[in-house]
């Protein structure tokens, strides 16, 4: 077996291939562990954050979106990108407010994953929110939505049936019910 530091590539050269709003692609030629040559082509990604925001008697808000990459319609947790110089739970905060219509006294960051390691270097960072307090939604103006609340038990069972197939939403209820189990401040078994 390798040691881990065996396995390290190291760019040689990087060369930005596409410019987007979002996004920027790299094409980079790396040195192997062995010593021999390769390309890597990747994305950069400024990063995001997801929240599950649960009510008082258990249930959490969702929002349903068209993804056009896909041509359908998924459940998720209100997410987002972070902007330029913004705290991650700023993003979640600023998201959960604009995609929900909520606002939260109580927030806890529980954790992050990468949702695409072999072509991305995007982070998102999870949270659940609770304390809640409702409001009408704020959406950009390119973005519709259609917010379901549901008792949280669903959601879990709805990432175990598939009929949540998100990425980021599947990792943030599992984390987030993971999380109440062990320390949320109220039941969320019904």
């Amino acid at each position: 077996m390798y040691d881990s530091d065996k396995l390290v590539e190291r760019q040689l050269t990087s060369q930005k291939v596409f410019s987007g709003r979002l996004l920027h692609v790299y094409f980079d030629e790396v040195a192997l562990p062995d010593g021999t040559t390769s390309t890597r082509e990747w994305i950069k990604h400024p990063g995001a954050s997801a929240v599950v925001p649960v009510f008082e008697n258990g249930d959490v808000m969702l929002v349903k979106q068209f993804r056009y990459p896909m041509s359908q319609i998924f459940y998720e947790v209100p997410a987002g990108k972070i902007d330029p110089n913004e705290e991650a739970g700023t993003t979640a905060r600023r998201e959960l407010k604009e995609e929900s219509g909520l606002t939260c006294q109580q927030f806890q960051y529980i954790g992050h994953y990468y949702p695409g390691i072999g072509y991305s270097d995007e982070i998102i960072h999870l949270y659940t929110a609770w304390n809640i307090t409702s409001f009408e939604q704020q959406v950009d103006d390119d973005e519709f939505l259609i917010k379901e609340r549901l008792p949280f038990q669903t959601a879990v069972e709805m990432v175990h049936s598939g009929e949540i197939s998100d990425g980021k939403t599947m990792v943030a209820i599992l984390r987030a019910w993971h999380w109440w189990q062990q320390e949320g401040s109220f039941s969320v078994d019904g």
